[in-house]
């Protein structure tokens, strides 16, 4: 059986053979071992007060007496000094008493039949109907010798409490099957509604809700399956989303290169006109140029699978670097810096360091007015290396500052007519600091001026 179901109950079952068999052997080796010798000596124990009842009371009738015993439960084989043996009770199955063991009798010594009886199980040895699994003692009437041999008769002790403790005992096995069917079922209940469910998220749909409500390993099991689902269908939002935003953002700018292109296909366009419209051409290639090489840096980070080629470099030197490389926009801007920078070594990967501090200086410079200060900043503090970049531009409003780091976002009432952008870039640094186990703060108003501030560990 292929079904957990089926296993379960295979196993039951073979857990209750396995565990019938072991109590078997044990109750066997339990009987070898001590009450073998124990219901040998009881036994004869009876025997002899048989005996004594009959020395002592020499004209008692023999046929009557025994016939009593056999009445109460007990087989007897009387073999007087002479003549055939009498048995009372129900005769035994095999007659194989030697003559040895009833002469031993004769001559004054006890028979031990049960004890000496070959080794098998307690259950032919116990229950065995033979003459030979008796004890024997002597006793003297009217002046002779006779050989008495007596054994229980199991068929007399099986009484009705016997038969009721039986039934019971049945019963109960019956109800334990039965239970652990039940149990069984109710068990591989929720993994069949685990499967059905992992056969539609393998669909692609991520919208069932499963209904199990357990708090052992199942329901947390189901509990992870779930916030997995869920998981998966914000992921699979933001995939679409993150479709249709490439979408529109290539889009944009491939229609207005088709338009300006067909603008300057009229040989009657004026000089100036010529000269603007390939300008805006040039900036909208260029704007596809970079949103590409974002993609291809976000693909990269998202695929990551292997760790980052970190190496310990000199991020001082690094930051100095990417600020020398803005040196003609903060020119042409009119734009000041102030560099408040220690000398700090780190161990990171430094290419993709290097994307973080750039994003966040063309951003200050892209939305900080002509002529304004950018504040920079880096130091090393107890347990981080702390770095922040301040500028006086249009600030950021509380939902912006909310989702400033999502991919393709661009606040339309602010930023967006003023600077044209991609959306990417703050998705790349956040991602960056991020498999640094950093993290980057934002701080902020609208209005008065951006903060960022970026905590990488220390070494």
């Amino acid at each position: 059986m292929k079904s957990l179901y089926g296993k379960f109950l295979v196993l039951t079952v073979g857990i209750m053979l396995v565990s019938a068999i072991l109590a078997f052997l044990s109750v066997n080796t339990y009987y070898h071992r001590y009450l073998k010798e124990e219901n040998d000596a009881k036994n004869v124990r009876v025997a002899e007060q048989i005996a004594l009842f009959i020395e002592a009371n020499n004209g008692i009738d023999l046929h009557a007496y025994f016939d009593m015993l056999a009445s109460t439960g007990y087989k007897l084989l009387v073999k007087p000094p002479s003549g055939d043996s009498t048995i009372y009770g129900e005769a035994f199955r095999d007659d194989n008493l030697e003559d040895e063991a009833i002469q031993k009798v004769y001559d004054g010594e006890v028979y031990h039949g049960m004890r000496d009886l070959r080794a098998e199980t307690f259950v032919t040895g116990y229950f065995s109907n033979e003459s030979a699994n008796t004890v024997g003692v002597p006793f003297m009437y009217d002046g002779q010798i006779y050989a008495l041999f007596l054994r229980p008769d199991i068929k007399m002790l099986f009484t009705e409490i016997h038969y009721l403790l039986g039934g019971m005992v049945i019963v109960m096995a019956i109800i334990s099957i039965l239970a652990m069917l039940v149990v069984a079922r109710k068990l591989i209940a929720p993994i069949v509604v685990l499967t059905r469910a992992t056969k539609k998220v393998g669909e692609e749909q991520f919208t069932s809700e499963l209904s199990i409500d357990r708090r052992d390993e199942i329901g947390q099991l189901a509990m992870s399956f779930q916030q997995m689902v869920d998981r998966l269908s914000e992921n699979d939002q933001i995939r679409k989303a993150f479709v249709s935003d490439v979408s529109h953002d290539f889009q944009s700018p491939l229609l207005n290169i088709k338009g300006y292109a067909d603008l300057l296909s009229d040989e009657e366009l004026p000089a100036n006109e010529r000269i603007r419209y390939a300008g805006i051409i040039q900036t909208e290639t260029e704007r596809l140029s970079t949103l590409t090489k974002q993609l291809l840096l976000l693909t990269s980070l998202d695929q990551l699978i292997s760790p980052l080629q970190k190496k310990v470099f000199r991020v001082d030197q690094q930051v100095r670097e990417t600020v020398r490389k803005f040196q003609w926009l903060f020119q042409e801007k009119e734009m000041s810096v102030m560099l408040e920078i220690d000398d700090i070594t780190f161990k990171g990967d430094p290419a993709f360091l290097e994307k973080v501090w750039e994003n966040l200086l063309s951003n200050a410079l892209k939305y900080s007015p002509d002529g304004e200060t950018i504040d920079i900043r880096l130091t090393e503090q107890e347990h981080v290396i702390c770095f922040s970049i301040k500028d006086t531009g249009i600030g950021l409003s509380p939902d912006t500052k909310n989702r400033i780091f999502d991919r393709f976002y661009r606040e339309d009432h602010s930023r967006t007519r003023e600077v044209e952008g991609t959306g990417l870039g703050l998705s790349i640094v956040e991602q960056v600091v991020r498999l640094h186990e950093g993290r980057i703060e934002v701080l902020g108003e609208l209005g008065i001026g951006t903060t960022f501030i970026v905590y990488l560990p220390k070494l």
